[in-house]
């Protein structure tokens, strides 16, 4: 592309660093000006490592005086609705990470901005739905593949080694269901073309007492029934020593998906005294790299030509209804109509 998106991004944490990484040097038609954190080291690498020329500490500041088109928001959830009305509200296209929002009437607000500003791509990170592997099921279910699809099974895990970190989160995460299963309910949606009417909810903190003195928990299951009846089976756990085991499954009339049950870092396996053994991917950006990578292009294609993104602000919407649907299941311990 010989036209130029000048991007700022607002949050360099874990996630935020890659994406700025993408943008900087891995994505067509990007051009990342300015960045935002509240740590100075932050900023620093990111004017060191990836010569981005204008920083801020304030978000407020940098939508103010920045000379950008676009805002990719990479910060804390707790945060994410405020900063994407307001990206919207200046006039730039706004690509926000998960969870859109940590409550219904975040979400419904972003809504309102984003059918305010018509002219503007807004896009949520469901990385998923671009990951090469979840693409290519789509295709085949909706080319009829396996008839049709009436079941998905999905799990996320993250590595155990995460857990201390994650439990700080979680007052401002929205907990298990919206920061972690939130991509197993968008991906369930995606492929049933069903809305979910019903769900209920167990688990516990079985490995880290801390996540249930947070009211939280650290390993849970979730059954889920569509309007139509289709149902979805969706785990978590936050204490996987293996690797990051994300793994689907589509069950349709006439055959079954089933997408990274494996979760190989290659193709390579070592035998040895000890038996068969496999190197696995060690989380989350490790398995969906070429996704986050794929997510960021769409975003700046859509801003550049007008072209319009397949995700829309109610799907971020729903998927967050789900998850707090889900969180009041597993408190209450009661199925939950939506």
């Amino acid at each position: 592309m010989s036209k130029k998106l000048r991007l700022g991004i607002a949050g360099l944490g874990r996630l935020g660093r890659r994406h700025a990484e993408n943008l900087a040097w891995r994505v067509p038609g990007a051009n990342l000006v300015a960045a935002c954190s509240v740590l100075p080291e932050e900023l620093e690498w990111a004017q060191r490592e990836l010569q981005v020329p204008q920083t801020y500490g304030d978000y407020t500041r940098m939508l103010a005086e920045a000379e950008i088109d676009a805002v990719f928001i990479a910060s804390s959830s707790s945060v994410h609705a405020d900063q994407i009305i307001s990206g919207l509200d200046r006039g730039l296209h706004v690509f926000s990470e998960k969870p859109m929002g940590i409550s219904i009437d975040e979400c419904l607000a972003i809504e309102e901005a984003v059918a305010a500003h018509p002219d503007k791509v807004f896009m949520v990170g469901f990385v998923r739905r671009f990951d090469p592997s979840y693409r290519s099921a789509k295709k085949m279910i909706e080319a009829g593949a396996i008839g049709i699809p009436f079941l998905v099974r999905s799990q996320t895990v993250d590595l155990d080694e995460y857990a201390p970190f994650q439990v700080k989160f979680v007052p401002t995460s929205g907990g298990i269901f919206l920061d972690m299963n939130i991509h197993d309910i968008d991906i369930a949606r995606w492929y049933l073309s069903d809305e979910v009417r019903s769900v209920y909810a167990i688990g516990g903190s079985y490995v880290h007492s801390e996540f249930a003195e947070a009211k939280d928990a650290d390993n849970t299951c979730a059954l889920l029934k569509f309007a139509t009846g289709k149902m979805a089976v969706l785990s978590v756990s936050r204490t996987a020593f293996h690797g990051h085991d994300t793994h689907t499954e589509i069950t349709g009339s006439k055959g079954i998906i089933k997408i990274g049950m494996t979760p190989t870092r290659n193709r390579v396996e070592l035998f040895d005294a000890l038996g068969a053994h496999v190197e696995c991917v060690k989380d989350f950006y490790d398995r969906f790299s070429e996704g986050f990578l794929a997510e960021a292009r769409e975003f700046v294609e859509c801003a550049l030509t007008g072209k319009t993104p397949d995700m829309e602000a109610r799907d971020g919407t729903a998927a967050t209804r789900v998850g707090f649907a889900l969180t009041r299941s597993f408190h209450e311990g009661t199925i939950v109509t939506l």
